[in-house]
Order: C-alpha cells, then sequence, then structure tokens
C-alpha cells in the first residue's frame, strides 16, 4: 500500500467532489434532451469514477469506508438545477451552467491539496488526474459556449 499522504483531509475533499459531480451527471443526465450531451455526461462520469478508484489506495480505512459521501456545495447546485428547472422551462443550459461551475470546483480542490507539497508519488497522481479533469473541465466550458442562446 502506499504512504498515505500526511493532509488526509484533502484526498477526502478531493473524493467528496468527485462523488458530488458524479452523482450530479448521473441526476442530470436523464434532463438533458440532446444525445450528444448525454454522452458528454457518461464520459464526465466515467473520469471522475476512474479518478475516485485511483485516489482510494491514499485514503486510510476509515476515510474509505466514508468515500461514497458527496460534497455539500456540489449537492447544493444539483438542488439550484433542479429548482431553476421547475421555475424555468427546461433546459439544458440550465445543468450544463452548474456542471460546469463543478468542473470548477473539482480543479479547485486538486489544486489546493496540490499546494500542501504532498509525497512524489501521490502528486503524480493528482497531477495525472488533474490533467483528466482539466479535460472536462475544457469540454463542459466549450459546450457551455457552444449551447448559450
Amino acid at each position: 500500500m502506499n504512504q498515505l499522504p500526511a493532509n488526509v483531509e484533502k484526498v477526502s475533499d478531493i473524493v467528496k467532489v468527485l462523488n458530488g459531480g458524479i452523482e450530479f451527471y448521473k441526476n442530470s443526465i436523464h434532463k438533458v434532451t440532446g444525445q450528444n450531451i448525454q454522452a458528454m455526461f457518461r464520459r464526465m462520469i466515467e473520469e471522475k469514477q476512474q479518478a475516485v478508484t485511483a485516489l482510494k489506495p491514499y485514503l486510510p480505512e476509515s476515510a474509505q469506508r466514508e468515500s461514497n459521501d458527496a460534497d455539500w456545495i456540489v449537492r447544493l447546485r444539483s438542488m439550484y438545477s433542479r429548482l431553476r428547472e421547475a421555475l424555468e422551462s427546461p433546459s439544458d443550459q440550465i445543468y450544463i451552467e452548474q456542471l460546469e461551475e463543478v468542473e470548477d470546483r473539482v480543479l479547485r480542490v486538486i489544486d489546493s491539496a496540490l499546494e500542501t507539497d504532498p509525497p512524489q508519488h501521490y502528486a503524480c497522481e493528482l497531477r495525472r488526474i488533474r490533467t483528466r479533469m482539466q479535460q472536462c473541465h475544457d469540454e463542459m466550458r466549450s459546450l457551455q459556449h457552444a449551447t448559450a442562446c
């Protein structure tokens, strides 16, 4: 097993944000109308699931039991999207905007963990994950611009 990073809380935060993103994408996939958007959401779910799997060895056993928890801010964004959809006419844009913000949050928590000067093997894994999450972010931002009214 890998040596656990000194600041396990950061790993836990990343996993919670990723889980929140997975949950939000899963809830949103049935709300959007475009098949291409649904396919993109499935790819985002898969990327985040792979990242969670890659980070689990860096969590202590006690935190691994809680590793299915989702970030409350991401859950709040999901609820906000459902509320907006109920008050406005349904639109893919509602979900795309909020999911792009989730992608921003994922990058911020990874960057925060990298700022703590983590052990090299853990930092390498974080940078690898961050590269993939940056690509997800860029895809969501492009989708947001492409679907803006």
